[in-house]
């Protein structure tokens, strides 16, 4: 396989990797956020189009290279920049042109292909439910963990009393204030709302640092 070719596969590959990525994104919105069955036959439009989208990416890249190349035709001046090419640079610009063509026409192949396009969606389908499950592991992990199996529940227990006391308490009496305010308002009758020791059945003067 010369260098070529290697570059038009490796470019097909990371091409339809972006492929599986935007194909896992819409079923993780389609199916989960939208709350519909996954259907095989609805994504697939979706994936073909995506391909054939990163296809035009790669003719319009294929198009500029080729008027870069001859827009450098004949020039032997200093560059004046990272992009501004000479006639020494017109030979890696067609290499690109021929590249960026072997893209696109692979693509576009792939796009036609139903049998391609069944497998990118599974494949992207298998990503997705990865991630879902993933997600439910982690937060099954965190509310389920006990004190006992939880390396750094003594390093963090202070801390969460501390926020327990400073912030979570002084705003749950603030807010039993406010409540005792309207309904002496609405009564016409003074309540007692002087701060107590214990908020919510909890005294406060029981927490420890």
């Amino acid at each position: 396989m010369g260098k070529t070719a290697e570059a038009i596969a490796e470019g097909v590959s990371i091409a339809c990797a972006a492929a599986r990525l935007a194909v896992r994104n819409h079923i993780l919105v389609e199916t989960i956020a939208h709350d519909e069955a996954f259907d095989l036959a609805r994504v697939a439009p979706f994936a073909h189009d995506t391909l054939v989208a990163l296809a035009v990416e790669q003719e319009d890249a294929a198009e500029l290279a080729k008027r870069l190349r001859k827009k450098a035709w004949g020039k032997f001046t200093d560059p004046d920049g990272t992009h501004d090419y000479r006639d020494r640079d017109t030979r890696n610009l067609r290499k690109r042109y021929k590249q960026y063509i072997g893209v696109a026409k692979e693509l576009r192949r792939i796009a036609e292909d139903p049998h391609a396009v069944r497998t990118l969606v599974e494949q992207a389908r298998d990503a997705a439910w990865g991630d879902v499950e993933a997600n439910l592991e982690r937060r099954l992990n965190v509310e389920g963990m006990r004190p006992d199996l939880d390396p750094d529940y003594e390093k963090l227990r202070a801390a969460r009393m501390q926020s327990l006391r400073l912030v979570d308490l002084p705003r749950l009496a603030a807010h039993r204030r406010r409540a005792a305010e309207a309904e002496e308002e609405a009564d016409g009758e003074p309540v007692d709302a002087t701060p107590s020791p214990r908020v919510a059945g909890i005294d406060v003067s029981e927490l420890d640092a």
